[in-house]
């Protein structure tokens, strides 16, 4: 009989909340799936749990970490006062608090939020990158020409889950280069990172684990409806914008027609972006899969997305973890934050 645990699952809010908030309403919406399907699993398989949501205040977590005395946090908080930027703060404070959590630590959290900085480290140990800049707010944009050819993707340098990424972001001239890179640092008050596109096919890859990996079956989006002649690039709408996807044939599936080296030589690349970026917990890579075969990495995502039905999920579920069990492994792998 395996152990049952005292798990506080943490989450963020869009506004103030009380240690004893009612999140029941919150729960039936599609914006709190993943906290609903995680509460789900965590009641199905045992264990005891609570729960909190935190907006601005800290003070909340101290005090429901003195009166419930958890063994392990769920973490699913990844913004605080509504600014992704501050996850890594989150677990920078549960890391302090010398309490284990699930998921990634502050140091991978930060090494992968940052797409600059990513892609530096793995282009120095010879992983393909897109050729790149970033160009900081408040810095003239001037298009490296040697360095940079059209065409170009310019997205925020630090944003998630497509957030910022639109078709307007593929650009091929110099003053769509320039427009859109203004319009990312005024509209987002973001830093702007401009890579060239890489024409092929998208590949998402969930690994897990701390000092053992396990890698589950590759995902692709697959752009059935979409000309030739266009870019095929996964904005916020492709991601996220059902009636959109459903018009342009947008599909999350397994990846089909991978032969076996070239499936063991994603793997093998996608186990050292994990090692190199000191992710630890569970993760997403993203790649882009060039027609001679080629492995580009696109961005790392720990603590990618843990709902039922997303990507991560689905894989683990296909490589003998149903959900229950991939979130029992989660927290298992969790009591171990403090690190194996």
């Amino acid at each position: 009989m395996k152990k049952k645990f005292k798990v506080l699952a943490l989450f963020d809010a869009v506004r103030p909340t009380t240690i004893d908030q009612d999140l029941s309403k919150e729960m039936k919406t599609e914006d709190w799936k993943t906290e609903a399907n995680v509460l789900t699993a965590l009641r199905t398989l045992g264990h005891t749990e609570e729960h909190l949501a935190i907006f601005d205040d800290l003070d909340l977590l101290r005090q429901k970490l003195a009166t419930f005395q958890p063994d392990v946090i769920f973490n699913l908080a990844d913004q605080f006062k509504n600014n992704r930027g501050f996850d890594q703060n989150i677990v920078s404070f549960l890391e302090m608090q010398g309490v284990p959590f699930t998921g990634c630590s502050a140091t991978g959290l930060v090494l992968c939020k940052h797409k600059g900085i990513s892609k530096k480290i793995l282009h120095y140990h010879r992983i393909h990158v897109p050729n790149f800049v970033v160009i900081p707010r408040g810095q003239r944009v001037v298009r490296p020409k040697q360095q940079l050819k059209f065409p170009i993707l310019v997205k925020p340098v630090k944003e998630e889950a497509s957030y910022g990424i639109s078709q307007a972001s593929f650009v091929e001239t110099d003053e769509q280069f320039r427009e859109r890179a203004a319009f990312i640092h005024e509209s987002h008050d973001a830093d702007v990172i401009a890579e060239e596109y890489i024409e092929g096919r998208e590949l998402y890859v969930g690994l897990m684990g701390n000092s053992r990996l396990k890698v589950f079956p590759i995902r692709e989006l697959v752009f059935r409806e979409v000309p030739p002649d266009e870019p095929k690039i996964a904005t916020y709408r492709a991601k996220w914008d059902e009636e959109y996807r459903k018009r342009w044939g947008l599909q999350n599936r397994f990846a089909e027609g991978l032969e076996p080296a070239l499936v063991a030589r994603i793997e093998g690349t996608c186990r050292r972006i994990y090692r190199l970026l000191t992710i630890d917990g569970y993760a997403r890579i993203d790649l882009r899969l060039t027609p001679k075969n080629e492995i580009y990495f696109i961005e790392a995502n720990p603590n990618p997305i843990l709902a039922e039905d997303e990507d991560f999920a689905q894989a683990a579920g296909k490589a003998g973890l149903p959900y229950p069990q991939l979130i029992d492994h989660i927290i298992r792998q969790g009591m171990n934050t403090l690190r194996d």
